[in-house]
């Protein structure tokens, strides 16, 4: 049985268990149906902005809403009671995403008045932010974010020599293209181009008239392909590295994931993790 925060009665247990221990029966059930839940009411989000649906069925769709909100609510509140640290988790990033799906539907009910109407409609559009606890179910999201974080310090290398990149481009058309009536008005509008230019986007709506600026320009959109792949090669090297497997089990002290399948003790806090846990 996972172990729970110290002291804990039974019934905080089974409810500790329940909700952050994934590979229990218990848990995965629990996940199964918070998955569904999540993807429900951000159709329920995305439907609501359409006008015709929102005028002929407007009120099932604010009972569903409600009805998940609710359900919303009491995980949230189950989740704060069942942990050892309940400040940990609320100011954790996945307790900051279950409050700013909640707020929303509750602010909307304390702002008074017509003309709020739209403003009320904004606030209720951050519910779709409930998305965002799909990644906490995910092991390969878990993987993925330990290669970005293994890379982080050759990405920053490479997004300062893009930039030193993007101003010398930059200034360069600026200086071949400055009278030349085709756009480049300013160093920072040549900047602009430059990052449009090198991204393969090309709006077209600034373009070299020079020769020489042409020129420049090939050479620049020839790189863009080049210095796309550079992160992704990145990120690949770190994904095909091997990565140790990653387990499931929550810390019971400061709730965090991601630990080595072979771990017992908590990579943030040191705390012990579950025995005689089931592990994949």
């Amino acid at each position: 049985m996972p172990s729970a925060p110290p002291g804990a009665a039974p019934w905080r247990l089974r409810l500790y268990t329940i909700i952050f221990e994934a590979d229990t029966p218990g848990g995965r059930a629990f996940d199964v149906m918070l998955l569904w839940a999540i993807v429900f009411s951000v159709v329920l989000v995305s439907l609501e902005s359409v006008a015709s649906i929102r005028a002929a069925y407007g009120p099932l769709l604010a009972t569903l809403e409600w009805t998940l909100t609710g359900m919303f609510t009491i995980e949230y509140v189950l989740r704060i009671v069942s942990i050892a640290r309940p400040s940990r988790y609320a100011l954790s990033f996945f307790g900051i995403v279950d409050l700013a799906a909640l707020l929303p539907s509750y602010l909307a009910l304390m702002i008074p008045g017509a003309n709020s109407l739209m403003v009320i409609r904004t606030i209720r559009l951050l519910r779709v932010f409930r998305i965002l606890k799909l990644v906490h179910f995910s092991r390969e999201a878990m993987t993925l974010v330990r290669a970005l974080r293994a890379s982080r310090s050759k990405i920053m290398v490479f997004l300062l020599a893009i930039t030193t990149l993007i101003i010398i481009s930059g200034t360069v058309m600026y200086l071949i293209e400055g009278g030349s009536g085709s756009g480049f008005t300013s160093i920072p509008v040549a900047m602009y181009w430059a990052v449009v230019t090198m991204t393969t986007v090309g709006y077209g709506d600034i373009a070299p008239a020079t020769p020489i600026g042409q020129f420049v320009a090939s050479m620049l959109m020839i790189s863009g392909y080049a210095i796309i792949a550079v992160p992704t090669g990145i990120v690949s090297a770190e994904l095909v590295r091997g990565p140790p497997l990653l387990d499931s089990i929550v810390c019971p002290r400061c709730s965090a994931q991601g630990h080595v399948i072979e771990a017992r003790f908590c990579l943030r806090c040191g705390a012990a993790l579950a025995p005689g846990t089931v592990r994949e």
